[in-house]
């Protein structure tokens, strides 16, 4: 049986991609330290099955790198200090803990006896220096020439972990592949993003409105099922080694405003929007070519933005909007 080390297994992509990979029939180690993961009882769940390990631990402690095993087929990365509040509060501890964490990942990989694939959750803020600076092409290729924004402002620390953390895997002499994950989201993501924050300010609402920023700030969203199956394709395709993928969707592309109604129209509440300036640094819009990703495996999206929105919310109906407590991993 194939073994899988999942790091940051405790989050919202982590969770899932485990449930995916339990499917297909491997072994899966899931390793955290619960900083920001919560062992809420669907991990508990998840954790009752006899080929999932979950393992409290600190990736930054490289002394412990050795307690770990050294038959795992594939690792994925996907552990980082990450949220918009914490990099704009903590832009040092943004920038060295996640150089840490990666090199830490890497040095376990390089210990393993058969690493058929090594991982790494790069992210779409790569992108954000170039299209300060020069503008982007929509939907915008993995093959954009990346520029960093001023190294001064504290928002550039998460996207300059990334880039310099996709050299050190292109460098590492691991069979890898990157991925840069555009606008993932679905069931457990917590409330710190754009899509439950939404839902629970329409939920909540007394006052018959909810604030909206950016309304004219337009996105294309992927649901976290779709995105873990090709997460998983790219992993164990050959033709995807030491290559760079954007995984989302360039299609179904709606602006914060329309994401807010539709999100309205799902709780069957009469709500306004009332439009508030622009979040400052937010993109005007983002949108991933995917045309590389569709070269390498040609997978259809199971689940239109319809669909995902209506599953998400249902989720959280039951879950969390219902008093239930989940933490904002």
């Amino acid at each position: 049986m194939k073994k899988v080390l999942i790091t940051g297994g405790a989050g919202f992509i982590g969770y899932h991609l485990a449930n995916k990979l339990l499917e297909s029939g491997y072994h899966v180690d899931l390793l955290d330290n619960f900083s920001r993961g919560v062992n809420d009882f669907h991990l508990e769940s998840l954790a009752k099955n006899d080929r999932v390990n979950c393992i409290n631990f600190d990736l930054l402690q490289s002394e412990k790198i050795s307690q770990l095993e050294q038959d795992y087929k594939y690792i994925y990365h996907l552990a980082a200090v990450i949220g918009v509040q914490h990099v704009l509060k903590a832009p040092y501890e943004v920038l060295t803990k996640n150089f840490i964490l990666l090199n830490n990942a890497i040095e376990i990989a390089k210990k393993q006896n058969k690493l058929e694939r090594f991982v790494f959750a790069s992210t779409s803020e790569v992108y954000a220096g170039t299209l300060n600076h020069y503008g982007l092409q929509f939907p915008t290729p993995e093959s954009t020439p990346l520029t960093i924004n001023n190294t001064e402002q504290a928002r550039s620390s998460y996207m300059l972990s990334k880039i310099y953390g996709e050299a050190m895997c292109q460098h590492s002499g691991l069979p890898i592949t990157i991925i840069r994950p555009h606008n993932f989201y679905g069931p457990r993501m917590g409330l710190s993003h754009v899509i439950p924050e939404l839902m629970k300010k329409a939920v909540d609402t007394k006052l018959g409105s909810i604030d909206v920023y950016s309304v004219t700030h337009k996105r294309t969203f992927c649901y976290i099922m779709d995105a873990v199956d090709i997460i998983q394709l790219l992993a164990e395709s050959t033709n995807s080694i030491g290559r760079v993928f954007n995984v989302g969707n360039d299609d179904e592309e709606i602006s914060m405003g329309e994401l807010a109604q539709g999100i309205i129209n799902l709780t069957g509440k009469s709500v306004t929007i009332n439009s508030l300036e622009s979040t400052p640094g937010s993109p005007e819009r983002r949108c991933p070519s995917i045309n590389d990703l569709k070269e390498v495996e040609a997978y259809v999206k199971q689940y239109t933005l319809e669909k995902g929105l209506q599953e998400t919310f249902d989720w959280y109906s039951k879950n969390v909007f219902s008093g239930q407590v989940i933490s904002a991993i």
